[in-house]
């Protein structure tokens, strides 16, 4: 079946025209769309809040309104917070599910570990200047000389076993013991 290039069932100045077309429906679509959006933002503000009448109002009818609209804000505070805390929430979630999937697969992430960095490090990472001077650090020891005691040569044996073996050998001992 795969013998040759296959064949296309539409042109390509066809397949331009109904690209052209395709992308200037999306277009309109997403002008509609955010037009739309707009429409329902000010009907739920205009729900929630009608437009305030101020003028003849007294001291106590203000009070009165600024309580009211301090209570109104209070209940969307409480309302966004707790839409907050699920969206964190869905989101720990997701992203504890997307970790299963992973091992599931086989592929493991190392763990992390947090690494504690010195002033030395950060400045070191500015400057080469320091890293060198960490690097030449037994440069900067005390060296010990330590006085070489006069040590007697110890001989193998095994080399003047026959030069000690005879007569010769046992007087240089004798000798050597006076």
């Amino acid at each position: 079946m795969s013998e040759g290039p296959r064949k296309t069932k539409y042109s390509a100045t066809r397949r331009l025209l109904l690209k052209s077309k395709l992308l200037k429906k999306a277009a309109s679509m997403l002008v509609a769309e955010s037009a739309e959006k707009k429409l329902e933002k000010e009907r739920a503000v205009s729900e929630c809040s009608p437009p305030l009448k101020l003028s003849g109002l007294s001291m106590q009818e203000l009070q009165d309104l600024c309580r009211e609209l301090y209570n109104k804000i209070d209940v969307a505070d409480e309302a966004r917070y707790d839409m907050e805390v699920k969206v964190a929430k869905n989101e720990k979630e997701i992203q504890a599910l997307s970790q299963k999937i992973i091992e599931l697969k086989g592929i493991k992430r190392p763990s992390l570990k947090r690494v504690k960095k010195t002033t030395d490090d950060m400045l070191g990472a500015c400057t080469d200047t320091s890293k060198l001077m960490k690097a030449d650090f037994k440069a900067n020891l005390k060296t010990v000389k330590k006085d070489e005691e006069k040590r007697e040569e110890v001989t193998d044996w095994r080399k003047n076993v026959e030069a000690m073996s005879g007569m010769e050998g046992r007087k240089k001992l004798f000798n050597a013991g006076q």
